[in-house]
């Protein structure tokens, strides 16, 4: 499998990462931790070499402790762990159900080095700042990144859901290798920044690229989730509005799918695979199945006049407007 680059580094990527989140953070009962840690290993084996976690992907286990998703990730990749490279996330925790924005240099540094013990590493490969943090100019925070780097504790740095002049005035300072935004087919606001990505040799992460599961196509109809930390719930797609709204789009992949002879969530990894060689998608399961049917996501060939085909009929839909919507605001970070 052909890996890619990460932005201006010469740090190797698998053209899909595995999104860890799941596993412990927003979809459910979080896996026990050696439980999720094979499923890690299990990816690894199957060829992914890129895996994303966060510092405050946590849950709450049966027993009510807490299930810190980095501390099963570090046990998942401890063998292996010179093989792959690893990003994780900081600036973001919660009080209850209300997000924390925090981008100090002294949270930074505190958390880089909580993150490093749970992961059981001395480097993490790609450190973002989770979320922007409107007490923080972007300079201090690509200050402080460009020291964690000077210190080896970090190799490179991204963001994620950042704005234009945000990322400019950043990478400015100090280069910004990764940008992780929500993009997929039916969130496309993402493409507004394209042309800065290219300008300044970005990597575009992209998270929930099916859109919670919702694009692989195999919820035949509106789908329940009832779990208090499961926070599909939330999500337009999921509703009853929403489930409608998208038909057309579904039913768009779903032709392209059968003419490939490929599964619905490869078609909408390939397509954004192949839209730019610079964009890498980072679905989450707890599935194996669904894990290696996802990387092979890369092997699906489409040309640039099949995607050009598939843009355009989803221009003609018209769901730009449905993008922003929500039910409700998550109460854990998507």
């Amino acid at each position: 499998m052909v890996t890619r680059t990460l932005g201006a580094t010469n740090i190797p990527i698998s053209p899909v990462g595995l999104g860890c989140m799941g596993l412990s953070h927003a979809f459910g009962t979080p896996l026990e931790k050696n439980e999720a840690a094979d499923k890690i290993r299990q990816a690894y084996e199957m060829g992914y070499t890129f895996f994303d976690t966060a510092e405050c992907y946590t849950g709450t286990n049966p027993d009510g402790t807490t299930a810190y998703n980095e501390e099963a990730v570090g046990i998942g990749i401890k063998d292996f762990r010179h093989n792959i490279t690893l990003a994780t996330k900081c600036g973001v925790s919660f009080s209850g159900n209300q997000m924390l924005l925090d981008s100090s240099p002294e949270t930074i540094r505190r958390s880089v080095e909580g993150s490093l013990k749970r992961l059981q590493t001395d480097y993490i490969d790609l450190y973002y700042q989770h979320r922007l943090d409107p007490k923080v100019e972007p300079e201090t925070v690509a200050e402080t990144m460009a020291q964690l780097i000077k210190e080896g504790k970090i190799r490179s740095w991204g963001i994620s859901c950042v704005t234009e002049d945000y990322l400019r005035r950043a990478h400015a300072v100090c280069p910004v290798s990764a940008v992780q935004n929500v993009y997929s087919v039916i969130d496309r606001e993402t493409e507004n920044l394209f042309s800065a990505f290219e300008e300044l040799g970005i990597t575009l992460v992209a998270f929930t690229p099916l859109a919670k599961g919702f694009l692989s196509g195999r919820y035949q109809e509106r789908p329940s989730f009832e779990h208090p930390e499961d926070n599909r719930s939330g999500r337009f797609q999921f509703s009853e509005e929403g489930f409608s709204y998208y038909q057309q789009a579904l039913n768009l992949i779903r032709t392209v799918a059968e003419k490939k002879q490929a599964t619905m969530a490869q078609i909408c990894l390939a397509w954004m695979i192949h839209k730019k060689p610079w964009i890498v998608p980072i679905p989450g399961t707890r599935s194996p199945e669904r894990m290696k049917e996802n990387l092979m996501a890369a092997e699906v060939v489409l040309s640039q006049e099949e995607i050009f085909e598939i843009d355009h009929a989803l221009n003609q839909m018209n769901l730009a407007d449905a993008a922003s919507r929500r039910l409700s605001k998550p109460k854990m970070v998507p």
